[in-house]
């Protein structure tokens, strides 16, 4: 109806997870707060899900925590029933196979017309019930385009701290979703307006507070567009990547404050990058096939400042080195990284392997013969 490619369809219909599972032998039941059956097709999967009844059919003491959060949904009912208990009207429509028509029980289709996205119901009471559901108001409105209702505006600022609520797992998935969908840079923003961002990485929201010229507000901004031009160019993009680019400024501050106490610069990055994983995996998780290669890339950048003997060829063969390279020199556009360091290392790698290494700055080989004078290794070599 908007001229887009749907990515995906929902099956919804009036049989029973139990009831689709005797239709399909290839069928798996899933889920606890919101049962669901997984239809299996060779590689593909039809998620089917069963009409919901209304929460007034299904409040009780034992179902939902006392902030109101709803902790189970699997109370059956009508096609209509089910239509007015979606959360937002353009998401209560539904397309018939039968007759190819489109059903709207909510007004979704004007919402629609209008570029409006507005909850379905008391809008305080169902971000109480599911508080992701703010986070979903943000991420339709970025990627449609969509204005936010007042109604369904006004009170995410205040309820934007019932996301602690929420498991951490369950944040991550919506994470993904709202910054690998091609309208980071735009999500980014408004998470920010309604104090969303905040709940998800406090670490982060707390150093883009203390702007230096702007650098950690670039990079962070940098980041997500460059994250939505790679979408948009069918170029692959890893969560761990873009954790790295979130999570970047408190971990270089952390970092400066341990060397500032004496740590050498890998160690400290190494202490401030597990403290600032600590912290960031009580609001969001981050599996560890992620966060390590992101603290790899962040350990890296520090390597990327000894250009003389081997030690360039010895990092160019290092696993993580593209997406090392790739962070180093969005931390020169930024302005947080030295352009001139960023250029040395384009070169060097498009140089011949046989040919001389690109020359290094005359500071940098000042540095190098006082370091052999004293005979002091340095403390990022001794990685």
């Amino acid at each position: 109806m908007l001229g887009r490619e749907p990515k995906d369809f929902d099956v919804a219909t009036n049989a029973s997870p139990e009831q689709v599972r005797e239709v399909f032998r290839n069928c798996r039941l899933i889920g606890r707060r919101f049962r669901l059956a997984h239809v299996h097709f060779g590689r593909e999967i039809i998620e089917v899900a069963t009409f919901r009844a209304g929460q007034d059919q299904q409040r009780a003491d034992d179902n939902q925590t006392d902030e109101g959060m709803l902790l189970r949904d699997n109370v059956y009912g009508t096609i209509e029933q089910d239509a007015l208990r979606r959360d937002f009207t353009v998401n209560a429509l539904y397309y018939s196979i039968a007759d190819f028509s489109i059903i709207d029980y909510a007004g979704g289709v004007e919402d629609l017309e209008q570029g409006v996205l507005r909850l379905l119901g008391d809008p305080v009471t169902r971000y109480r019930e599911d508080p992701v559901r703010m986070l979903r108001a943000v991420r339709f409105a970025a990627k449609l385009g969509f204005r936010i209702s007042p109604d369904t505006e006004s009170p995410i600022s205040t309820l934007a701290s019932l996301l602690a609520d929420v498991p951490p797992a369950r944040l991550f998935e919506e994470v993904l979703k709202l910054f690998l969908s091609g309208t980071a840079a735009t999500a980014f923003e408004k998470l920010r307006q309604y104090g969303l961002f905040a709940q998800l990485f406090p670490d982060t929201e707390s150093s883009l507070s203390q702007l230096e010229q702007d650098f950690p507000l670039t990079l962070v901004l940098k980041g997500l567009e460059n994250t939505d031009i790679r979408l948009q160019e069918e170029k692959p993009v890893t969560p761990a990547f873009l954790f790295a680019v979130l999570l970047w400024e408190p971990v270089r501050r952390r970092t400066e404050v341990l060397q500032a106490s004496g740590e050498a610069p890998y160690h400290a990055i190494q202490q401030a990058s597990g403290e600032i994983l600590a912290r960031q995996l009580e609001r969001v998780s981050l599996p560890r096939r992620f966060s390590t290669p992101m603290q790899e890339i962040w350990a890296l950048q520090f390597r990327f400042v000894n250009r003389r003997g081997k030690r360039p060829k010895r990092l160019l063969a290092h696993p993580r080195f593209r997406a090392a390279y790739d962070f180093l020199v969005l931390r020169a556009a930024a302005g947080e990284a030295e352009q001139e360091l960023a250029d040395w290392w384009t070169a060097f790698q498009n140089a011949d392997p046989d040919a001389p290494l690109p020359s290094a700055p005359s500071k940098s080989r000042r540095r190098s013969r006082r370091g052999r004078r004293r005979r002091k290794p340095s403390p990022v070599a001794e990685e």
